[in-house]
C-alpha cells in the first residue's frame, strides 16, 4: 500500500528528537524512545502539552548515546549527557524551577495538559473538570501510562496523505510532520486523505514489524508550537479541528492526526520499507 518515509525517536520526552534511517521495534515500542523525562518537585512529568510550564523543552534536542543513555543539546549549543548535574541545573534555569532528568518513571507520574480553545481538543467530560493552575493556564491532569513516560500509545504513526489533505485546506499553514511528533511517517501515493481512519482494530505490516492499530491520536496544542526551526503556527490545530474530528473510544469526536500502534511482532524497520494495512473487514 505504501512506504515508510521517516523514522523519528525522542529519547527525552517533549524535547526535539532525532531522525533515523532504521530503528529496532521491541514489544515496548521503538528502542530508545521516551527513555527519559524531565520531572519537577511536584511530581509532574515534563510535557509541552502544558506550554506555559514546559514549552521551553521544545528548545532542547535529545539524541540517544547508547543503551540507557542520551545527550541533550541545550539552547546555545551546549551538549550534556543525561545524569549530569550540570544538565539538571541548566534545565532548572531554563524552566524557572528545580527539575531533574530521570530514566525512572514515577509510580504516579502527573501529566498536565492545557485546555485548548478549538473544538474537539479535549473530551467534554474532561473540560468540565479543568482548573486554573499557578501559571494562569486552564489545565486538566492525568497520569502517564504505568511504568513509562508515554501518554498512551507506545508507537505513533502519521500518514503523509493526511498532512497533504490538511495543507490543501490551509495552504498558508505548515504541516511538517515534525510538528506532530510521530515515530513513523508513511506515504500511500495516490491514496485518500486520512487513510488511517479505517485502520483501528486492524493490523499494519512495516518491514519486519507487525502492529495492531489501536486508536486515532487526539491532538493537543503541541503542533501549534515552535519546534526548533519550525515557527509557531496557531492555524495548524484550528485546521485539524475544522477538517478532522473523529470518534475516539467513548470520548466523543476529537481532533485527530495519526494513530497509535501496539507491537504484535517486533522487528527492525527502515525508511523505504513497504507498508501494508489490513483493516478490519466489516461484517454483513
Amino acid at each position: 500500500m505504501g512506504t515508510l518515509v521517516a523514522v523519528r525517536r525522542y529519547p527525552v520526552k517533549s524535547m526535539l528528537g532525532e531522525a533515523l534511517t532504521s530503528a529496532r521495534i521491541t514489544e515496548e515500542g521503538l528502542a530508545g524512545d521516551r527513555t527519559f523525562a524531565v520531572l519537577d518537585e511536584a511530581g509532574a512529568v515534563g510535557s509541552a502539552k502544558h506550554p506555559r510550564k514546559w514549552g521551553a523543552l521544545l528548545d532542547c534536542r535529545s539524541s540517544a548515546a547508547g543503551p540507557g543513555e542520551a545527550r541533550v543539546e541545550l539552547p546555545g549549543g551546549v551538549v550534556l549527557p543525561t545524569g549530569a548535574a550540570e544538565l539538571d541545573a541548566r534545565l532548572s534555569g531554563l524552566l524557572g524551577r528545580p527539575v531533574t532528568v530521570s530514566g525512572e518513571p514515577p509510580d504516579h507520574g502527573l501529566l498536565e495538559r492545557a485546555v485548548p480553545s478549538y473544538e474537539g481538543g479535549i473530551p467534554e467530560v474532561m473540560r468540565a473538570r479543568a482548573s486554573v493552575d499557578g501559571t494562569g493556564e486552564t489545565i486538566t491532569s492525568g497520569r502517564v501510562a504505568a511504568g513509562t513516560f508515554f501518554d498512551f500509545g507506545r508507537v505513533h504513526l502519521v500518514t503523509a496523505n493526511s498532512l497533504r489533505r490538511l495543507r490543501r485546506s490551509h495552504p498558508a499553514g505548515d504541516f511538517d510532520p515534525r510538528r506532530f511528533r510521530p515515530n513513523l511517517v508513511v506515504d500511500l501515493p495516490g491514496g485518500p486523505g486520512f487513510p488511517e481512519d479505517s485502520w483501528p482494530g486492524g493490523t499494519l505490516r512495516i518491514g519486519r514489524a507487525l502492529f495492531r492499530v489501536t486508536v486515532p491520536t487526539p491532538r493537543c496544542a503541541v503542533p501549534n508550537l515552535a519546534h526548533g526551526e519550525l515557527p509557531a503556527d496557531p492555524g495548524t490545530m484550528r485546521t485539524v479541528a475544522r477538517e478532522h474530528r473523529v470518534p475516539v473510544l467513548d470520548l466523543g469526536r476529537l481532533s485527530c492526526v495519526g494513530v497509535y500502534l501496539e507491537v504484535l511482532e517486533p522487528g527492525t524497520v527502515r525508511t523505504g520499507d513497504e507498508v501494508t494495512a489490513h483493516p478490519v473487514r466489516s461484517r454483513r
